[in-house]
């Protein structure tokens, strides 16, 4: 008999090729700002030429030129960048419906910070999509966008913002996804809506014999320089889910804002190291936040409910935790739909299972709330507590 899971085997070929999509863009955009910030203007240079790089790899030489505005002519082969943006986006925007949208009552919702419907949970997430790239790109055309520095804090300012907004109304890993969303919508966009316009414009205007608008490259190239600075917090935010610690603390959005400062930093360093020019400090401020991030995190507020510590927990008292909040999932057959066998083939049935599990637990359930998933089963923080009571008396 063939039984196959068809949603859990979509979500994982999808999320792989959202991996190897999001590898090729992102590779993409780090070598182009590379190669431009390494580009020199030594000895002479064919007209119209605004730098050169010579190159070696994979056993060849390379020489790359860049136009201030285009070439006199047009080449027969002319590449375009922009499916590797596309087809992560696209990939990502699937996995956000597979997983989130139809798992919404387990990933998405939590009722104990906001009580509504799937179909609101959807509503609120595709239009915090949509409002991120609008309100990106109004900064982008106003006289904000002409001073990086300023823009750059107000967009950070207001991504924190969204964070702790969204963390009010989601599971904390689906509050983080869909921040990690509006960053990867507004970088897409940048792609669709300026980047490759300005590229065709420029191509059209060389065709029909005018001088290309040079403002349509500074444009693109601003996008650009935008996209290169917020890749490195996306990718923290979608390894982020894999760490309670992060995700679930009770100041995750000021983790985030603390390890994203971090990797603008250090992008920096090296965007400035390729055109030539090094600022130690820069690495070290980032070494230093990075450090500092981790030092917040390690303070742990505590949750724990007031108790007699040496009461010894019976139990029979997490044998029925067990069955209330985790077995519906953590079964060797599940009663909740969603999961056809226990999630990482766990099964909590025994409280031999929970000691072996013991840490993940305590990481997931004790010392965060990502279990049970959207808190659906209404665990309280006493229980929680004593569990972790319960969890100590095991390690005596």
């Amino acid at each position: 008999m063939i039984d196959i899971d068809l949603l859990s085997w979509t979500s994982m070929g999808v999320r792989w090729l959202h991996f190897i999509a999001g590898i090729a863009w992102i590779g993409a955009s780090f070598y182009f700002v590379w190669l431009d910030n390494s580009l020199r203007a030594h000895g002479k240079l064919n007209p119209g030429v605004a730098g050169e790089l010579w190159a070696v790899h994979g056993g060849g030489f390379y020489h790359n030129e860049k136009f201030m505005v285009a070439p006199s002519q047009l080449p027969e082969d002319l590449h375009w960048f922009k499916w590797e943006a596309y087809t992560t986006w696209l990939s990502g925007f699937a996995l956000l419906i597979i997983v989130y949208y139809i798992g919404a009552e387990n990933y998405l919702i939590d009722r104990s910070k906001l009580d509504i419907s799937e179909g609101v949970a959807i509503l609120i997430g595709l239009a915090s999509l949509g409002l991120g790239w609008v309100v990106y790109d109004l900064l982008c055309k106003s006289p904000l966008g002409k001073n990086q520095t300023v823009f750059s804090a107000i967009w950070f300012g207001l991504l924190i913002a969204a964070t702790i907004g969204l963390t009010k109304i989601f599971t904390d890993k689906g509050a983080f996804i869909h921040v990690g969303a509006i960053i990867g919508t507004a970088m897409v966009a940048n792609v669709f809506f300026v980047i490759i316009p300005n590229q065709k414009k420029t191509v059209a205007a060389m065709i029909a014999g005018e001088d290309p608008d040079p403002a349509l490259g500074v444009a693109a190239k601003q996008r650009s320089v935008h996209n290169n600075y917020m890749t490195l917090p996306v990718l923290l935010i979608m390894i982020a889910g894999h760490y309670p610690l992060l995700v679930s603390h009770k100041l995750n959005w000021l983790l985030l804002a603390g390890f994203s400062a971090a990797a603008v930093l250090i992008r920096h360093f090296f965007n400035l190291k390729h055109r030539g020019t090094m600022q130690p400090a820069l690495a070290a401020g980032a070494a230093g936040l990075f450090l500092a991030t981790v030092f917040v995190a390690s303070i742990k507020p505590s949750t724990a409910v007031a108790s007699d510590a040496d009461d010894k927990v019976p139990d029979s008292v997490i044998s029925a935790m067990m069955e209330t909040h985790c077995v519906s999932c953590h079964a060797a057959e599940p009663s909740n739909t969603m999961f056809p066998a226990p999630p990482g083939g766990v099964s909590f049935e025994t409280l031999d299972a929970v000691r072996d599990n013991a840490f993940g637990i305590r990481l997931q359930t004790v010392d965060s709330d990502i279990m049970p998933l959207g808190n659906a089963t209404g665990m309280t923080e006493e229980e929680r507590a004593t569990l972790g009571r319960w969890l100590d008396q095991q390690e005596d």
